[in-house]
């Protein structure tokens, strides 16, 4: 009776996230570039780059911002890079492009916010746009996310840049990277007036520059380790609007290829996600549990009851997915490993935690954050 009222229990969570009005699975929220349109006068944009350890792809990177627009101002700031990123990315543009030396990194900061906290001050155009310096922007989409901006009223606009999926690692686990982000944070309530939900992707990021100095300007987020949310939140706190949205037109060049990369791209915030609460971790694990082991599991049950709640489930989990599996142009059967893929995720969000009892906190390019 028991296995039969937690597998109903379970069939009933994946019913609910299905028929939500707001959709977290849906795709409808995306902005592509249209490849002809690069001809449009850019200099009221400046795009900010972070870069640290980036040689093998910053050139990548910032031949897909010339291709963009006429007279598009680039700010680079080289984190205390230990490799050639910098010679390497002032070998790209003969004007336009200012690189900066970025300063040690202070107490109370996160590499990247310093790093743009200390290009900002350069920046003297209405627009910013934020942009990591392993993202390749295809060509349109700048002036495509501008007129979105002015169109909508937006003061803050970002794209989910499209991550590499390639190896079966990747096919496996990067897609529900980006399902299990959009279930956490619903695009359709994020871009609308709804004030407890506010995304954004710090990989590519347009924004207007008297907004971000009204809220403060970086340091008003300085220790945020999820810092692309944060900053929406700030936001949209002060009143601002924000849009998050796929993408086709913004690629990352980062390779997950093994397991272990990934594993620790969402073990370093996972727990920092749960706000380092036990009793938030004890209750997705229960939840986690019930969403992806109890399908399986109860397919095995003597009930017939239990047996057919878990088919159940299990098809409603698939029909959930597949729209970001189609997005991606990747196979529908990728669904069907949805509970191995599930509690993965959780043993990736356990290992952060203990990461953090143990005193290690998060890790990125060389720096430890507690």
């Amino acid at each position: 009776m028991l296995l039969t009222w937690l597998t109903f229990v379970g069939a009933s969570l994946w019913l609910i996230i299905l028929l939500l009005p707001w959709q977290p699975g849906s795709t409808r929220e995306f902005l592509d570039g249209e490849p002809d349109d690069c001809s449009d006068d850019l200099s009221d944009i400046t795009v900010l780059i972070p870069a640290r350890n980036e040689a093998e792809v910053i050139q990548t990177t910032l031949a897909g911002v010339m291709a963009q627009g006429r007279d598009v101002k680039v700010i680079l700031v080289d984190d205390q890079s230990e490799d050639q990123t910098a010679a390497l990315a002032g070998e790209m543009f003969e004007t336009d492009l200012k690189i900066i030396s970025g300063q040690p990194l202070p107490d109370g900061w996160s590499g990247k916010l310093w790093a743009l906290h200390q290009g900002f001050q350069q920046v003297d155009t209405p627009l910013a746009l934020l942009l990591d310096a392993d993202i390749e922007l295809k060509p349109g989409i700048l002036s495509k996310l501008r007129r979105e901006m002015m169109k909508k009223k937006i003061h803050l606009i970002s794209l989910m840049a499209y991550l590499r999926m390639v190896s079966p690692w990747e096919k496996l686990l990067m897609p529900a990277f980006i399902y299990f982000f959009k279930l956490l944070y619903p695009f359709r309530l994020s871009n609308s007036d709804f004030p407890w939900v506010a995304a954004a992707a710090g990989g590519c990021i347009l924004l207007r520059t008297d907004m971000l100095k009204a809220i403060g300007g970086f340091a008003a987020i300085r220790g945020q380790l999820i810092d692309d949310c944060a900053l929406a939140r700030k936001i949209k706190s002060m009143g601002g609007r924000t849009w998050i949205g796929l993408t086709h037109s913004a690629i990352s060049l980062r390779a997950y290829d093994r397991p272990g990369v990934i594993w620790h791209m969402v073990a370093r915030t996972a727990f920092h996600q749960l706000r380092y609460s036990i009793t938030l971790l004890l209750l997705l694990t229960g939840v986690m549990i019930l969403m992806f082991g109890l399908p399986v599991a109860g397919l095995l049950f003597p009930s017939v009851t239990a047996v057919m709640l878990s088919l159940c489930a299990f098809i409603t989990m698939i029909l959930g997915y597949i729209p970001t599996l189609k997005f991606y142009h990747l196979s529908w059967k990728w669904a069907c490993l949805m509970p191995l893929i599930g509690l993965l995720f959780l043993a990736m969000t356990w290992t952060s935690a203990i990461r953090f009892w143990r005193g290690k906190g998060a890790e990125w390019k060389g720096r430890a954050y507690l």
